[in-house]
């Protein structure tokens, strides 16, 4: 996913790797059961492969009808709506996942690592910090516009499949690190005075800076992009100047 070359001040390396260096949860492969089976002498390998190719034909068109009704506002799509959208029959449907909530964990995962260049950062460092507060702010709301009603969907979900948690928590921490990388020069000056502070500082940026504060800015506040980004911005300036 990253380029060969990283540019200076460029963070996160690759965004599916956790911060204790696990890799995010992948999505599960098509093509299981049946489809696999070929003989003992090779035969029925071209219609095995055909069938395979069907089956992650459909799954993905599955997969993408789903996100069609999330990005367009649309949470709770029936299954027959789901289907009719991917040109199949609702009856087949769940030839390809166990259940709608394998479905949406599938769907999640596939939007997350879709807008994987996003999680990157780069903000120069020889930046004011003002700058660079408007170039982090600018950058994670690009991330948060792409993820959309699927962060939403995402985080509704978040308590009732442990695969999406882990997900979630594990980009959760990429992003803190982020926050620690882009102002880390104000961080070392506080850290001479009062290092407890730095934890604390980082944990009210998290969350100034988090995808939930985004959606409240928007949804609840009513802010546009320019208001959202303008307040955070100011709002992060000024926690970390001191």
């Amino acid at each position: 996913m990253p380029p060969p070359h990283q540019p200076s001040g460029r963070t996160d390396r690759n965004p599916s790797i956790g911060a204790d260096g696990s890799q995010l949860p992948s999505e599960p492969s098509a093509g299981t059961g049946a489809d696999r089976s070929i003989g003992a002498d090779g035969s029925g390998g071209e219609a095995t492969d055909g069938r395979r190719a069907r089956r992650e034909r459909n799954r993905e068109a599955v997969v993408d009808a789903l996100l069609g009704f999330y990005r367009g506002g649309v949470l709770q799509p029936s299954t027959d709506q789901i289907a009719e959208r991917a040109g199949i029959s609702a009856r087949s449907l769940f030839r390809y996942f166990d259940d709608v909530d394998d479905l949406c964990r599938v769907a999640i995962s596939h939007q997350i690592r879709h807008v994987g260049d996003l999680f990157f950062v780069d903000v120069d460092a020889d930046l004011g910090l003002s700058e660079r507060a408007a170039s982090f702010v600018a950058q994670r709301l690009d991330l948060y516009e792409a993820m959309s009603w699927v962060g939403v969907i995402a985080r509704t979900r978040e308590p009732f499949q442990p695969l999406i948690a882990a997900e979630l928590r594990q980009a959760r921490a990429i992003l803190r690190r982020q926050l620690r990388e882009v102002f880390a020069a104000e961080l070392d000056v506080l850290a001479r005075d009062d290092p407890a502070e730095v934890d604390r500082r980082v944990a009210a940026a998290d969350v100034l800076c988090s995808f939930e504060a985004y959606r409240l800015l928007l949804d609840d506040h009513g802010l546009d992009r320019p208001a959202i980004a303008d307040t955070l911005t100011t709002a992060l300036a000024r926690h970390f100047e001191f």
